[in-house]
């Protein structure tokens, strides 16, 4: 069995090899992974660190307002859990 399903795989990889070619000869200005001139060009090096987005800074009352938004979420979240739960238990229960 495992040698048919090898026989198959090899098949359709040559399908696919072959279909590659195709796609390349079609469309010579793709190139590809294995391009030639890709792998001759030099990679660009940098000692640069990339810059980090500046972000405004928060004010106590923004801070304290994101504080109450996330425990009202978080709450909720806890009672969607327990609603779960119960739901859960009772159905083993009732089983």
């Amino acid at each position: 069995m495992k040698a048919f399903a090898r026989a198959g795989a090899e098949a359709r990889l040559k399908q696919l090899l072959a279909e590659v070619a195709e796609i390349r000869q079609s469309f010579p200005e793709l190139g590809g992974a294995r391009s030639a001139d890709r792998s001759r060009r030099p990679r660009a090096v940098t000692t640069e660190q990339p810059k980090r987005r500046a972000r405004k800074p928060m004010t106590a009352a923004q801070r304290r307002a994101v504080a109450q938004r996330m425990k009202k979420y978080w709450a909720g979240r806890r009672k969607e859990q327990s609603a779960k739960e119960r739901k859960e238990q009772s159905a083993k229960e009732k089983a």
